[in-house]
């Protein structure tokens, strides 16, 4: 129950720092995207700043589950973190949830369950040594650094979609990651965790991935990233989970079936709830200035090379 409460805590206030930041980056310039630069210009403002304290509350929290309970446990609840920014959005859109709405919401809610039920995710397992972390490391760091290539070839819309998408795998990573630190931590004290490159991973993982998602979130509306982010996240934290963690599934032939199911209702809830009208859209002057980019873009890719 602990588990339960702290993990739907985290979502919560994840949720509410999402929109609140979204709100505050759709105004910056574009030519700030994927720069420290964007940082440094929204720490000017207060509603960003609020939602990053926010998001920071709820990263704390999800720490403190990851610490008490398995990484594969915990990111389906992380993962209902759409519920309460659509909440949120609601509130500021006066958009009521209708059949889409409510749909996506028992889908994400059918989902966790069911992952949960029949996975019934444990501890026990054999954790893997430090070639087995940078391998999986090093294969989702690779992934995110190409979707990251790919997206700045896109129209922003798309852009932001693939930016979130490696968010979320860089933030599942970070998850699991922060368990491995906890574990150090609860094994050898504060000397352990700071001789452990777990710990530094964190944070850069961290500050990358809040560049990534607050390029997203000033590239489109909210329903073009955070659906992409919300379910990259408890994808990845529950394979890196199973792949280094030791944490243990039910591999029955029964079990995986409804695994899967549960997997997809989630992800297919998450991205019903990303499309729905009360996620706000981006400023009328931020769409503008997306298509001009756009159109430059395509101009400078279709114009003849000097000779």
């Amino acid at each position: 129950m602990t588990v339960f409460l702290l993990g739907l805590g985290a979502a919560c206030l994840l949720g509410l720092g999402f929109v609140l930041q979204q709100h505050a980056a759709q105004q910056a310039p574009t030519s700030d995207m994927l720069s420290y630069r964007l940082l440094l210009r929204l720490m000017r403002s207060r509603k960003w700043l609020l939602g990053i304290a926010f998001m920071i509350g709820g990263q704390v929290l999800s720490a403190i589950a990851l610490s008490v309970g398995r990484i594969s446990l915990v990111e389906p609840l992380l993962a209902t973190n759409l519920l309460f920014a659509m909440g949120l959005a609601r509130a500021i859109t006066h958009q009521s949830l209708g059949r889409s709405g409510w749909g996506g919401v028992l889908l994400l809610a059918a989902g966790v369950t069911t992952f949960i039920v029949s996975g019934q995710p444990t501890g026990g397992g054999t954790a893997a040594g430090s070639l087995r972390h940078w391998l999986v490391f090093g294969v989702v760091a690779g992934v995110a650094l190409l979707l990251v290539s790919i997206a700045r070839r896109l129209p922003m819309l798309e852009e932001a979609t693939l930016l979130a998408l490696a968010a979320g795998l860089l933030y599942g990573l970070q998850d699991a990651l922060t368990r491995t630190a906890g574990q150090r931590f609860s094994h050898g004290g504060v000397e352990l965790l700071l001789r452990s490159w777990q710990t530094y991973a964190v944070v850069v993982i961290g500050v990358l991935g809040l560049i990534l998602v607050q390029s997203a979130f000033e590239a489109a509306p909210l329903r073009m990233s955070l659906p992409a982010l919300t379910a990259a996240q408890p994808l990845t934290g529950i394979a890196c989970g199973v792949a280094f963690l030791g944490d243990r599934l039910r591999f029955t032939t029964g079990a995986l079936a409804w695994e899967g199911v549960g997997l997809l209702c989630i992800v297919l809830g998450v991205v019903v709830i990303g499309r729905h009208p009360a996620l706000p859209d981006a400023c009328p002057a931020a769409c503008v200035e997306a298509a001009v980019r756009t159109a430059q873009r395509e101009s400078a890719r279709r114009a003849p090379l000097p000779r």
